[in-house]
């Protein structure tokens, strides 16, 4: 007997599970999912519970009712990974599980260590929205604030979800404008970027937003430290951006066992081929989602656009065949610009946003690099896409490769 064993039970960890329970033959192959948390969280939904939009029980649902009967779950905190005799030490028992093929989905975690003087004021009036206990914290304090200056930081890139730190910013300015209270808020986004984003038709698009709706960005802001006394952020080149309400996006680095176990780059995200997804160094490792280092962006959408190729490969790798399928880095992301309005946006390694229709040529039907009422309803109705298709590993109409037809050079 065999055994595939799969580090996480995230986004990615979940697909693999369901997907490979379907494919390899329960007499033959054992599978084995560890995670440390018997809670899936929908990280999606943590944008929106700052503002009221949704609640815990949207984004909280017991990891059991998503993973299939004949994997084995473990939970239990993982010590280290010993790629070179196949084996992983967990820290429940002191057990040790050995694998044939291992697939690492142990995601990627904020550090807001990582920044001098951020930890003084962490969650007093420094908060995150990348956890649900970020969240929910920062839900709390908008309650009873009553405004000042609210700075939107990016610490370095990359990071989960790149359009996220927009994404709250133009609900912000919906959020104060419905309590009647967006004159008494100045809002600034202070970014390492030269621009809104990192692609240049939709840095210009989603800049022009921002403008309009009153956020200033400071641009080229390559933070150094918190003064959580001054209350102000500085960079590097001695800038300084005084604040009363601070949202940081911390640098996100890969999991500690990644750095425990020798197997990271300098920010712990494993090394990994960006078109086949597996690991640069061990035959037998793959990485799915916000573990690996390739260039893509860190998001949801994504994780599901890998999961078919590190699939198909893995299964080639099993037969002792070539191989053959390539990931281009697809990824999609509806973006919520508040006032029940979105824009969308379709790209992977090689191809920027562009304006155009999605998923089906001229047809749509929703719009590229476009604001509308339609793509914030594909932004909503992600949440029960989410629970019923994409953790069950189920297929979607849409292709995992980029199609450029239908979009404007």
């Amino acid at each position: 007997m065999k055994t595939l064993l799969i580090l996480g039970g995230g986004t990615g960890g979940t697909m693999i599970a369901n997907k490979m329970a379907r494919r390899l033959a329960e007499s033959e192959w054992r599978i084995i999912i560890v995670d440390k948390d018997q809670n899936h969280y929908y990280q999606p939904g943590f944008l929106f519970l700052p503002f009221g939009v949704y609640q815990p029980e949207d984004v909280i649902k017991p990891k059991k009712r998503f993973i299939p009967q004949r994997v084995e779950t473990i939970f239990s905190e993982i010590e280290s990974i010993e790629p070179q005799a196949n084996r992983v030490r967990l820290r429940r028992d002191l057990r040790v599980v050995h694998y044939d093929i291992l697939v690492i989905a142990t995601g990627c975690e904020i550090r807001p260590d990582q920044i001098e003087g951020m930890s003084d004021g962490w969650r007093a009036n420094i908060f995150d929205f990348y956890t649900y206990d970020g969240a929910i914290a920062l839900n709390h304090f908008l309650e009873t604030w009553e405004g000042g200056r609210l700075v939107v930081n990016v610490a370095e890139m990359p990071i989960k979800c790149p359009v996220a730190p927009l994404e709250f910013l133009f609900l912000a300015d919906w959020y104060f404008r419905k309590r009647g209270m967006r004159h008494q808020v100045e809002m600034i986004y202070a970014t390492p970027l030269s621009g809104a984003f990192t692609k240049p038709q939709a840095s210009k698009k989603l800049g022009e937003l921002l403008d309009a709706k009153g956020v200033h960005v400071e641009k080229d802001f390559n933070i150094s430290a918190v003064d959580p006394t001054k209350q102000a952020i500085r960079s590097w080149d001695e800038r300084s951006i005084p604040y009363d309400l601070l949202v940081s996006i911390p640098t996100n680095m890969g999991m500690k066992v990644i750095e425990r176990s020798g197997m990271g780059d300098e920010l712990n995200y494993v090394p990994t081929d960006k078109h086949t997804l597996k690991s640069k160094d061990w035959e037998n490792v793959w990485v799915i989602g916000d573990a690996g280092n390739v260039p893509a962006s860190k998001a949801g959408s994504v994780t599901h656009f890998m999961l078919d190729v590190l699939v198909d490969n893995i299964e080639c790798q099993i037969k002792g065949m070539p191989l053959e399928a390539k990931f281009d880095g697809h990824a999609n992301c509806f973006i919520e610009t508040g006032f029940n309005r979105g824009v969308l946006i379709d790209f992977n390694y090689d191809v920027e946003p562009l304006p155009g229709k999605y998923p089906l040529p001229g047809v749509g039907p929703f719009s590229l690099l476009k604001e509308s009422s339609l793509n914030h309803l594909g932004k909503m109705s992600f949440k029960w896409l989410y629970w019923n298709i994409l953790l069950p590993g189920r297929p979607m109409p849409v292709s995992n490769q980029l199609s450029i037809l239908g979009k404007q050079n």
